[in-house]
C-alpha cells in the first residue's frame, strides 16, 4: 500500500505542471482564470511536499 501512496504523490506534481501550462496558455485570454490556475498549481505543489513528509513520518513510525 505504501508504494501506491508514493506514486500517487507524483500525481500532484503532474497536476501542478498541467495547471501552469494551462495558465500560461490562458493568460492572454483570461488573466483572472490564469491566476486561479497558478494558485491551484501552488496548492498542488504544496500538497506534494505535505503528503511526502506525512508518508515518510508514517513509515518511520511503523518501522519502530
Amino acid at each position: 500500500m505504501s508504494k501506491f501512496f508514493k506514486y500517487f504523490e507524483y500525481a500532484y506534481l503532474v497536476f501542478a505542471v498541467l495547471f501552469i501550462a494551462t495558465g500560461i496558455y490562458e493568460f492572454n485570454e483570461s488573466p483572472q482564470r490564469s491566476y486561479m490556475l497558478f494558485g491551484m498549481s501552488a496548492l498542488a505543489t504544496f500538497m506534494f511536499f505535505f503528503k511526502r513528509r506525512f508518508r515518510r513520518r508514517f513509515e518511520e513510525r511503523n518501522k519502530k
